[in-house]
């Protein structure tokens, strides 16, 4: 299950700034995407229109049913809203109408004591008091993210999240918070802490050595039941998964979502112009040129089924294929080229007389 954060931490990215009518088009299309879930922003706003615009942001979501790629109605897309580990903004995030919080907790010494100024047991204590509010507000489903997790001590790091569960945290965020860990490592993180508590477990994935997609994916397929991704992948320095690539992998490869994959394409194309952040043209899944092709081996595969050197349609997300002909072309590309500008299919011999051209 995806967590899309593109509104949280993709805003995060330097330079970004959404404008709420921005906000509300890309809510509308992951709605009609899919996702299971929807972080709409940070429960930390300081003015009455920020918390007004974050207010409607939920009512936009709790109101809108979700699609299937079938286009009929899905699993409702739930609402939530990250918050900083204080009492505070967890009663805003009340008053806001969410009834799902995702409460970032520090977990690494260095943030506890240099960031919080703590000690492990001030934190644990701190963090007691906090999730009694926030089931005294109301909230329905809290969720505590283990930050710095890649660089914390584990026992103590499973110490946190004991605690949470055990005063009504339904789900535990692993969060790889500047990308160390490798897909062999966050395989055996979310076992372990999947076989030790009776929660949900998540995970959140930095990309600052390449690796966010490939955790997020190995995350799921080793037991977490969601993850974070965000559009394109924004997010903090090098971002966090991409929702494409991560819902194109469950949707394609794993044949295990519903995703609209459709529309992935033109989702993209809204937060790029919105983040003024172009799309490389090899991006996968979305990216331009990548059911381009000119080399002959592989014009020649495609020419005898397109699947010999796809692994999806470009129909299937919103593409279109595109051979040309260049320094790398061979015959089968020369071939398929004349037949397209050949006025006439009815000549038997029309395929010879092109080959003979052709050589």
């Amino acid at each position: 299950m995806l967590i899309d954060t593109t509104l949280r931490e993709g805003e995060q990215r330097f330079g970004v700034y959404f404008d709420q009518e921005t906000r509300k088009q890309i809510i509308k299309g992951l709605i009609k995407f899919g996702v299971e879930e929807i972080e709409l922003g940070i429960a930390a706003a300081t003015s009455a229109d920020e918390q007004r615009d974050l207010a409607e942001l939920v009512e936009l979501t709790n109101q809108a049913p979700s699609m299937t790629s079938t286009g009929r109605l899905g699993t409702k897309t739930c609402a939530s809203l990250w918050s900083p580990c204080k009492e505070e903004f967890i009663r805003l995030a009340a008053k806001l109408g969410v009834n799902r919080i995702n409460i970032g907790v520090p977990v690494s010494d260095n943030h506890i004591q240099k960031r919080l100024k703590l000690s492990r047991d001030h934190l644990l204590e701190h963090l007691r008091t906090v999730l009694k509010t926030a089931q005294d507000a109301g909230i329905e489903y809290i969720s505590i993210g283990l930050e710095d997790l890649c660089r914390a001590d584990f026992l103590f790091a499973l110490k946190v999240a004991r605690t949470a569960v055990g005063l009504g945290a339904k789900r535990v965020r692993l969060s790889d918070t500047v990308g160390l860990f490798s897909p062999l490592e966050m395989a055996d993180l979310v076992r372990k802490f999947k076989n030790t508590l009776s929660c949900h477990i998540a995970v959140h994935c930095h990309n600052d050595f390449g690796q966010a997609t490939a955790n997020a994916i190995t995350a799921l397929m080793s037991g977490a039941n969601f993850v974070d991704v965000s559009v394109l992948g924004l997010g903090e320095r090098a971002g966090i998964a991409a929702l494409e690539e991560v819902a194109a992998y469950l949707y394609f490869r794993n044949k295990s979502a519903h995703y609209n994959m459709s529309i992935i394409r033109q989702l993209c194309e809204l937060v790029a112009k919105a983040a003024n952040t172009p799309i490389s043209e090899s991006k996968p899944i979305v990216g331009s040129s990548i059911f381009a092709c000119e080399s002959g081996i592989h014009v020649h595969g495609l020419n005898i089924d397109p699947m010999l050197f796809e692994p999806f349609s470009p129909e299937t997300v919103g593409a279109k294929r595109k051979i040309g002909l260049g320094k790398k072309s061979g015959r089968a590309a020369i071939l398929m080229a004349l037949k397209k500008i050949d006025i006439s299919d009815t000549n038997p011999s029309q395929d010879q007389t092109i080959s003979n051209l052709v050589g």
